[in-house]
Protein backbone atom coordinates (compact mmCIF):
# COMPACT_ATOMS: atom_id res chain seq x y z
CA UNK A 1 0.00 0.00 0.00
CA UNK A 2 1.22 3.45 -1.21
CA UNK A 3 2.06 6.46 1.30
CA UNK A 4 -1.27 8.27 2.31
CA UNK A 5 -1.78 11.84 1.46
CA UNK A 6 -0.16 13.87 4.28
CA UNK A 7 2.48 11.02 5.27
CA UNK A 8 5.85 12.26 5.91
CA UNK A 9 8.44 11.75 3.35
CA UNK A 10 10.18 8.63 3.92
CA UNK A 11 14.10 8.74 4.86
CA UNK A 12 16.25 7.59 2.27
CA UNK A 13 20.45 7.36 1.48
CA UNK A 14 20.67 6.32 -2.34
CA UNK A 15 23.65 6.28 -5.03
CA UNK A 16 23.48 8.93 -7.63
CA UNK A 17 24.24 8.17 -11.03
CA UNK A 18 27.41 10.64 -10.34
CA UNK A 19 28.65 8.56 -7.73
CA UNK A 20 27.37 10.71 -4.86
CA UNK A 21 24.99 9.42 -2.49
CA UNK A 22 21.94 11.21 -1.81
CA UNK A 23 19.27 11.66 1.02
CA UNK A 24 15.62 13.21 1.19
CA UNK A 25 16.74 15.43 4.05
CA UNK A 26 19.57 17.01 1.73
CA UNK A 27 16.94 16.90 -1.63
CA UNK A 28 14.33 18.48 0.22
CA UNK A 29 15.97 21.05 2.72
CA UNK A 30 15.37 24.98 1.78
CA UNK A 31 12.73 23.66 -1.19
CA UNK A 32 9.19 24.70 -1.09
CA UNK A 33 8.50 20.81 -3.08
CA UNK A 34 10.01 17.43 -3.20
CA UNK A 35 8.91 15.47 -6.43
CA UNK A 36 10.09 11.29 -6.21
CA UNK A 37 9.41 9.58 -9.07
CA UNK A 38 9.97 6.17 -9.44
CA UNK A 39 11.41 5.34 -12.65
CA UNK A 40 13.38 3.04 -15.52
CA UNK A 41 15.12 3.23 -18.12
CA UNK A 42 12.89 0.42 -20.04
CA UNK A 43 9.42 1.02 -19.15
CA UNK A 44 7.76 2.50 -22.40
CA UNK A 45 5.56 4.56 -20.20
CA UNK A 46 8.84 6.07 -18.31
CA UNK A 47 10.07 6.64 -22.10
CA UNK A 48 6.67 8.19 -22.66
CA UNK A 49 6.24 10.75 -20.41
CA UNK A 50 10.37 11.51 -19.83
CA UNK A 51 10.42 14.65 -21.89
CA UNK A 52 7.79 15.72 -20.09
CA UNK A 53 9.19 15.24 -16.40
CA UNK A 54 12.48 16.68 -17.59
CA UNK A 55 10.48 19.66 -18.68
CA UNK A 56 8.56 20.01 -15.38
CA UNK A 57 12.29 19.67 -13.93
CA UNK A 58 13.80 22.23 -15.77
CA UNK A 59 10.59 24.61 -15.06
CA UNK A 60 9.64 24.17 -11.08
CA UNK A 61 13.95 23.43 -10.25
CA UNK A 62 13.98 27.23 -10.21
CA UNK A 63 10.63 27.96 -8.27
CA UNK A 64 12.46 25.71 -5.31
CA UNK A 65 11.14 22.29 -6.01
CA UNK A 66 13.78 19.28 -6.26
CA UNK A 67 13.27 16.63 -8.34
CA UNK A 68 14.47 13.10 -8.48
CA UNK A 69 13.89 9.07 -10.03
CA UNK A 70 14.49 6.60 -8.41
CA UNK A 71 15.02 3.27 -9.94
CA UNK A 72 14.42 0.36 -7.79
CA UNK A 73 14.30 -2.39 -11.02
CA UNK A 74 15.65 -5.64 -10.58
CA UNK A 75 19.00 -5.39 -12.47
CA UNK A 76 19.71 -8.88 -13.32
CA UNK A 77 15.80 -9.58 -14.99
CA UNK A 78 16.23 -6.08 -16.66
CA UNK A 79 19.61 -5.37 -17.45
CA UNK A 80 18.48 -2.18 -19.12
CA UNK A 81 17.72 -0.93 -15.72
CA UNK A 82 21.79 -1.87 -14.12
CA UNK A 83 22.89 1.31 -12.73
CA UNK A 84 25.69 1.54 -15.58
CA UNK A 85 22.94 1.92 -17.92
CA UNK A 86 21.01 4.30 -15.58
CA UNK A 87 24.42 6.59 -15.62
CA UNK A 88 24.32 6.59 -19.50
CA UNK A 89 20.37 6.95 -19.65
CA UNK A 90 20.69 10.25 -17.26
CA UNK A 91 23.80 11.91 -19.43
CA UNK A 92 22.19 11.09 -22.94
CA UNK A 93 18.97 12.52 -21.84
CA UNK A 94 20.16 15.54 -19.76
CA UNK A 95 18.45 14.63 -16.84
CA UNK A 96 18.39 17.76 -14.48
CA UNK A 97 18.08 16.57 -11.31
CA UNK A 98 18.73 13.30 -9.86
CA UNK A 99 18.84 9.64 -10.96
CA UNK A 100 19.27 6.73 -7.80
CA UNK A 101 19.74 3.97 -7.72
CA UNK A 102 17.41 1.39 -5.01
CA UNK A 103 19.62 -1.55 -5.35
CA UNK A 104 17.93 -3.46 -2.14
CA UNK A 105 14.84 -1.93 -3.00
CA UNK A 106 13.90 -0.62 0.25
CA UNK A 107 13.12 2.96 -0.90
CA UNK A 108 10.03 1.79 -3.26
CA UNK A 109 9.06 -0.97 -0.39
CA UNK A 110 9.09 2.31 2.20
CA UNK A 111 7.01 4.32 -0.40
CA UNK A 112 4.61 1.75 -1.46
CA UNK A 113 5.50 2.14 -4.88
CA UNK A 114 4.07 -0.76 -7.38
CA UNK A 115 4.51 1.20 -11.18
CA UNK A 116 6.53 3.27 -13.32
CA UNK A 117 6.72 6.35 -13.14
CA UNK A 118 4.99 7.01 -9.85
CA UNK A 119 4.84 10.04 -8.48
CA UNK A 120 4.87 11.30 -5.06
CA UNK A 121 4.95 15.34 -4.47
CA UNK A 122 5.33 16.36 -1.05
CA UNK A 123 5.19 20.21 0.09
CA UNK A 124 7.98 22.19 2.07
CA UNK A 125 7.10 20.33 5.42
CA UNK A 126 7.49 17.04 3.79
CA UNK A 127 3.95 15.68 3.95
CA UNK A 128 2.54 14.43 0.98
CA UNK A 129 0.13 16.41 -0.91
CA UNK A 130 0.18 13.99 -4.47
CA UNK A 131 0.11 10.90 -5.88
CA UNK A 132 -0.24 9.50 -9.33
CA UNK A 133 0.60 9.90 -12.73
CA UNK A 134 2.20 12.78 -14.44
CA UNK A 135 -0.46 13.93 -16.52
CA UNK A 136 -3.60 11.55 -18.08
CA UNK A 137 -2.34 10.53 -21.58
CA UNK A 138 0.69 9.16 -22.00
CA UNK A 139 1.08 8.64 -25.16
CA UNK A 140 0.58 12.14 -26.86
CA UNK A 141 1.30 14.81 -25.16
CA UNK A 142 -0.95 16.79 -27.72
CA UNK A 143 -3.85 14.88 -26.60
CA UNK A 144 -3.29 15.86 -22.37
CA UNK A 145 -6.58 17.52 -20.78
CA UNK A 146 -5.27 17.05 -17.40
CA UNK A 147 -2.05 17.86 -16.27
CA UNK A 148 -2.11 16.38 -12.81
CA UNK A 149 1.65 16.63 -11.17
CA UNK A 150 1.77 20.35 -12.88
CA UNK A 151 -1.48 21.60 -11.42
CA UNK A 152 -0.69 19.92 -8.04
CA UNK A 153 2.61 21.87 -8.02
CA UNK A 154 1.08 24.86 -8.69
CA UNK A 155 -1.22 24.52 -5.44
CA UNK A 156 1.51 23.16 -3.51
CA UNK A 157 3.48 26.33 -4.34
CA UNK A 158 0.39 28.62 -3.88
CA UNK A 159 0.21 27.10 -0.33
CA UNK A 160 -2.69 25.43 -1.01
CA UNK A 161 -3.66 21.51 -1.09
CA UNK A 162 -3.78 19.90 -4.63
CA UNK A 163 -7.46 19.80 -5.99
CA UNK A 164 -6.98 16.56 -7.00
CA UNK A 165 -4.62 14.38 -4.48
CA UNK A 166 -4.27 11.23 -5.91
CA UNK A 167 -4.93 10.02 -9.62
CA UNK A 168 -4.72 6.47 -10.72
CA UNK A 169 -1.04 4.90 -11.72
CA UNK A 170 -0.18 4.09 -14.96
CA UNK A 171 2.94 2.73 -15.82
CA UNK A 172 5.21 -0.51 -15.65
CA UNK A 173 5.28 -2.97 -12.73
CA UNK A 174 7.74 -2.25 -9.96
CA UNK A 175 10.33 -5.17 -11.14
CA UNK A 176 11.06 -7.28 -7.73
CA UNK A 177 13.89 -9.42 -6.81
Amino acid sequence: MSLAIGSPIVAFKLKNVDGKVISAEELSKGKQATVIIFSCNHCPYVQAWEGRMIQLGKTYGPRGVAFALINANDPVKYPDDSYPEMIKRAKTKGYPFPYLHDEDQSVAKAYGATRTPEVFLFDAQGKLRYHGRVDDHYEDPTKVHSQDLKDALEAVLAGRAPTVSETPVVGCSVKWK
